[in-house]
């Protein structure tokens, strides 16, 4: 969900054989594509593995080649790619918000996403 002053826009969508944090991670990147110029964005998440996946450990990532301190690969390394793609276009601030709280703008995106896993399953991929 983006909203910009009293403008709201809802997107969603879902794929088969995928992760959660797939999903997180795709979210954003796919509201940030919305974007048609360069803008400050919040983005509010409840998704601390992106949340902190950006904020605290993508530099390191990078540094090492997409590998952890661990020296394994980056899960999903892709997308974390695409998102740092993106994200350079862009002003980002990251707000973490406790999932299934209360918070109208998180509950809207559960329901979002329950109609992006009902998308797929309607497609029969």
């Amino acid at each position: 969900m983006l909203k910009h002053g009293k403008h709201t826009k809802e997107i969603f969508g879902g794929e088969i054989n995928t992760t959660n944090n797939r999903m997180e991670l795709l979210a954003v990147i796919e509201a940030l594509k919305v974007l048609k110029r360069p803008c400050l964005v919040t983005v509010h998440t409840d998704s601390q593995y992106v949340q902190k996946g950006m904020s605290e450990w993508l530099d390191n990532w990078k540094l090492r080649n997409w590998r952890t301190a661990n020296k394994k690969p980056v899960k999903n390394a892709d997308l974390w790619q695409q998102l740092d793609a993106l994200a350079q276009q862009h002003t980002l601030k990251w707000k973490w918000v406790r999932g299934h709280a209360g918070d109208p703008g998180n509950e809207r995106a559960d329901e979002l996403a329950n109609l992006g896993v009902d998308s797929v399953l309607l497609r029969g991929d």
